[in-house]
């Protein structure tokens, strides 16, 4: 009964009625979504800065227009097998209040436009992510996105060695 009045909110207050976007991107044979605003831009994989002492998955820093960011390898973040650096693999630049930061994914697809309806809870299973991070599994016909709360999850605690990085 409560989903039916919160829904009932939704549409009434026009919030969420066009839809949200998300870019899809791949890691290992799963694809998943994040919010598009938060997005700054996507450019080529290039050779990082290691950082001594880093977790493995921090792959490093790179120098993008005079600021020094970090880059994290979600392959390796995520134990999705050993990376491979193609000509498809691509760093995702994410503004997460305020802080920017690269992430490395296999390839990046489309922007998709999901309807609240689209939406639907991630069932508890094992995916690579923790289900806090998820926002929920977005379906169009035949595909389905795993819809990342990248805020959460680049905000969380051991994503804090960040920041030390970075400064």
């Amino acid at each position: 009964m409560q989903s039916h009045s919160s829904q009932g909110s939704a549409h009434a207050s026009g919030k969420e009625v066009a839809g949200s976007e998300f870019l899809a991107f791949t890691l290992g044979s799963e694809e998943y979504g994040i919010d598009i605003l938060k997005v700054q831009e996507i450019r080529g994989y290039e050779a990082v800065t290691r950082i001594a002492n880093a977790p493995e998955f921090i792959k490093g820093v790179i120098n993008l227009r005079g600021i020094i960011i970090p880059v994290i390898d979600m392959r390796i973040k995520f134990k999705l097998g050993t990376p491979v650096y193609d000509q498809f693999t691509v760093v995702i630049i994410l503004n997460i209040s305020g802080r920017v930061m690269g992430m490395v994914v296999d390839s990046v697809s489309d922007v998709t436009t999901l309807m609240p309806d689209q939406v639907k809870a991630a069932p508890e299973m094992g995916t690579a992510f923790n289900s806090d991070y998820l926002v929920g599994l977005g379906t169009i016909d035949e595909r389905m996105l795993i819809l990342v709360d990248i805020d959460k999850l680049m905000s969380s605690g051991e994503m804090g060695l960040i920041e030390n990085l970075a400064t």
